[in-house]
């Protein structure tokens, strides 16, 4: 069997942006750092490194497996730790149960972690077979497969439109609804092919899996793959959480960095930001995204789409 691409070499996890993220929120000693995805906690090791012994990292996320391994990386970092399994959007009770008021910085790297993606038994991937799952939070909810078996053909394609951005959604849905006529689809193979039966029929041409400048050809099921991941954790609903209690959550002039990977995303933090600019509750914003280099895209696949926007609170909370 030949092994299929790993989007980072085996049992490494490589943070997008992680120098840009360092320059906005500029960590310093003695802060207190909420990092609301830590995953395998590439961030959180430079943040930790920065605030020292005197600070404090909170590292939350909603797939509970990532967190052995977060301590594990975050353990020998010298400063106070906690890690906490549960969802951003409840960020102010999170807070509140641990006895912290506000944070001096807080973090929210959207993407998908590596070792997410590349192990099979998550079903995250279009690359990889196995069971068509997407859960973060495999303990709760229902997996992709589950909703896959009656979702209605139009719900479905104004789903894959809004949060995959695909252009064949409707020929997608039509052919998803057809082929589960016949045989559950259960595995990330299945969905493949059911997809390029859709978009590719009669085709056999490879898809291209290294990078041409400024250009990559993007694989036919990537779209539809993210669109149900987004539906299955109900991502979207969970960032204008977010993005709803963070000004209260931050001390002032604490600064906020959101980490985006997908349009609807991207214009959720946008809004947010600007609307807060103008009401005041932030001092300054971010005018453009901020986009990783040609050579961080080409040496990390991840950093493709990847799209920074920051927050300043005001010097002065409002009552």
């Amino acid at each position: 069997m030949i092994e299929r691409q790993r989007s980072t070499p085996a049992g490494q996890h490589r943070p997008v942006l992680l120098e840009k993220v360092l320059e906005v929120l500029s960590p310093r000693p003695g802060d207190i750092v909420v990092d609301c995805t830590v995953g395998w906690a590439g961030h959180a090791v430079q943040l930790l490194n920065h605030i020292g012994p005197t600070g404090k990292l909170l590292g939350i996320d909603f797939d509970q497996e990532n967190l052995s391994r977060a301590r594990e990386q975050l353990t020998s970092a010298g400063a106070a730790l906690i890690l906490h399994h549960g969802n951003f959007a409840g960020l102010p009770a999170i807070l509140a149960s641990l006895g912290l008021d506000r944070v001096d910085i807080a973090l929210a790297d959207l993407g998908m972690s590596s070792m997410q993606v590349d192990d099979p038994e998550r079903g995250f991937s279009y690359r990889r077979d196995g069971p068509l799952d997407m859960r973060m939070d495999r303990s709760r909810g229902r997996s992709a497969a589950e909703i896959l078996r009656n979702i209605p053909e139009k719900e479905l394609a104004e789903i894959l439109c809004k949060f995959g951005d695909e252009p064949n959604a409707e020929a997608i849905a039509a052919r998803i609804v057809a082929a589960r006529q016949t045989q559950p689809i259960e595995r990330t193979d299945d969905l493949v092919r059911v997809i390029t039966e859709a978009t590719r029929p009669g085709k056999s041409k490879p898809w291209r899996l290294h990078p041409k400048p400024g250009k990559w050809e993007l694989h036919p099921a990537a779209r539809t793959f993210q669109a149900l991941r987004i539906l299955v954790n109900r991502e979207l609903t969970n960032l204008e959480g977010l993005l709803r209690v963070l000004p209260d959550c931050l001390r002032p002039a604490g600064r906020a960095a959101i980490i985006t990977f997908h349009s609807g995303e991207d214009r959720l933090v946008k809004s947010a930001f600007r609307s807060g600019l103008e009401a005041g509750v932030y001092s300054a914003i971010s005018s453009e995204p901020i986009r990783a280099s040609f050579e961080e895209r080409a040496s990390n696949p991840r950093a493709r789409s990847a799209k920074l926007r920051w927050a300043v609170r005001a010097n002065v909370l409002a009552d």
